[in-house]
């Protein structure tokens, strides 16, 4: 074996420029996909957040409502964690029916809690509950 020649090293040695560019091109191409599901995956786990912070807000307010006999109808608002809320308390439509004329001693009401999230979201949420007939 003869060492090879000077012309020889340099047409063997290294990258092209074009196998160095081609190179170049897959490294950005996988990084530009690695960057989107990285963004979809921020994305999903703040729209996750938020809700849960809804969640957790209207459930605060629920507990928050006043005892049955303190119920009265009407609405009332406030701001709880950032978030607006508004409750509705109203006779239950079915009550005022044909079987209002038996006098039981509880008498059923909505509740309707929505809350708006400062994002926008909002939820609601609609329960009965039972309030004491008032005598007479």
């Amino acid at each position: 074996m003869s060492p090879a020649t000077p012309t020889e090293r340099r047409n063997s040695a290294g990258f092209t420029i074009i196998e160095a560019l081609v190179a170049l091109a897959v490294v950005a191409a996988s990084l530009a996909a690695i960057g989107a599901v990285i963004a979809t995956s921020v994305r999903g786990v703040r729209t996750l957040e938020q809700r849960v912070a809804l969640v957790e807000t209207t459930r605060a307010v629920a507990s928050g409502l006043p005892k049955r006999d303190e119920l009265a109808a009407g609405g009332f608002t406030g701001e709880a964690m950032g978030h607006r809320w508004r409750v509705d308390v109203t006779p239950l439509s079915a009550a005022a029916g044909p079987t209002a004329k038996n006098k039981a001693a509880w008498l059923p009401q909505l509740v309707a809690i929505t809350v708006r999230s400062p994002s926008g979201a909002m939820l609601q949420i609609d329960t009965v509950r039972l309030v004491r007939r008032p005598p007479g």
